[in-house]
C-alpha cells in the first residue's frame, strides 16, 4: 500500500494503535502460571473493544486471535490451554489486525519475569537491530541493504538470522508488495523502498538456526538446528527522511 491521501494515513494510524496497544497490554498481562490461551483471550478482548479483527484468523483461519510462541517455538505458536507460561520463558507475541479496511502488524519477544535462562541478550539484540534497520529506511534505499544491516549486526553480536522468514508490505491486506523483506542481503534483489509505502519490518535473530521449519500442527515454526529466536516488528510508513513508526506505542523500545 502507498499512502496517497490523509484519510489513508488516519486509517493506518487507527489500526496500528489497536495492534500496538493490544501487544503492550498483553506483555504487561503475561504472568507465570497463565496459559497462552488466557493471554490470547485477553488480547482478543482488547482488539474487539477497538472494533478490530484478528488478521491471522481472518486471512488464514489461524486457530487463535494472536500468535504466541514460547521458548523453542520461533513463530506462529497456537494459543493453548495446555501451554502454561513459566518464569524465565522466552515469549513472542505477534498481533496483527484489520480495522475499517486497513491492516497493521507488530510483534515482540520478551523474557517473562527473571532472566533465569539467559535469553535477554538475544532479545536486546533483536530490538537494537530493528531500531538500526528502521533508522536506515527511506525512499530509494535498497531493500537488500537493510537486510545486510540486520545480518551484519546479528553476526557482530554472535547471532544468526533466519533466511526463510521476512518482513512485508501491508495496508489493505496482511501481506502485500514488497514481499520478502529479508534479514540478509539478497544480492539479486534490486528493489528499493518507495516513499509513502507501508511496510512491516521484522527481525528474526537466532542462537543456532538459519531456517524455520513447520511442526505437524501446520502452524508452529521451530529452528532447523534448534535453539531460540527473538522477533520484533513495527509497521512503518517510508518517507524521504525518518520513517513514521505507526506502531510505536507498543513500547518495545522502552
Amino acid at each position: 500500500m502507498s499512502i496517497t491521501k490523509h484519510e489513508e494515513l488516519i486509517g493506518m494510524q487507527k489500526v496500528s494503535e489497536a495492534v500496538a496497544y493490544t501487544l503492550k497490554e498483553m506483555r504487561n498481562y503475561a504472568k507465570p502460571g497463565m496459559t497462552t490461551k488466557e493471554l490470547d483471550d485477553f488480547g482478543a478482548k482488547i482488539l474487539s473493544d477497538f472494533g478490530a479483527k484478528s488478521a491471522p484468523y481472518l486471512t488464514y483461519g489461524f486457530p487463535g486471535w494472536t500468535c504466541i510462541s514460547v521458548n523453542n517455538e520461533f513463530c506462529h505458536g497456537i494459543p493453548s490451554e495446555k501451554k502454561i507460561l513459566k518464569e524465565g520463558d522466552l515469549v513472542n507475541i505477534d498481533v496483527s489486525a484489520e480495522l475499517d479496511g486497513f491492516w497493521s502488524d507488530n510483534g515482540s519477544s520478551f523474557v517473562l519475569g527473571e532472566d533465569i535462562n539467559q535469553h535477554q541478550k538475544l532479545v536486546d539484540a533483536s530490538k537494537e537491530i530493528l531500531q538500526k534497520a528502521i533508522r536506515n529506511i527511506k525512499g530509494g534505499v535498497k531493500i537488500s541493504e537493510v537486510g545486510h544491516i540486520m545480518e551484519t549486526e546479528a553476526k557482530k553480536r554472535g547471532f544468526k538470522v533466519i533466511k526463510n522468514l521476512a518482513g512485508h508490505g501491508i495496508g489493505r491486506s496482511l501481506h502485500e508488495q514488497p514481499d520478502e523483506i529479508m534479514n540478509y542481503k539478497n544480492r539479486f534483489d534490486q528493489r528499493r523502498f518507495r516513499k509513502n509505502a507501508v511496510v512491516a519490518i521484522e527481525t528474526f535473530i537466532t542462537t543456532t538456526s538459519t531456517y524455520a521449519t513447520e511442526l505437524n500442527d501446520g502452524w508452529t515454526m521451530v529452528g532447523n538446528k534448534g535453539g531460540f529466536m527473538a522477533q520484533h516488528e513495527h509497521t512503518i510508513v517510508v518517507t524521504d527522511g525518518k520513517p513514521i513508526i505507526l506502531t510505536e506505542m507498543n513500547g518495545i523500545w522502552n
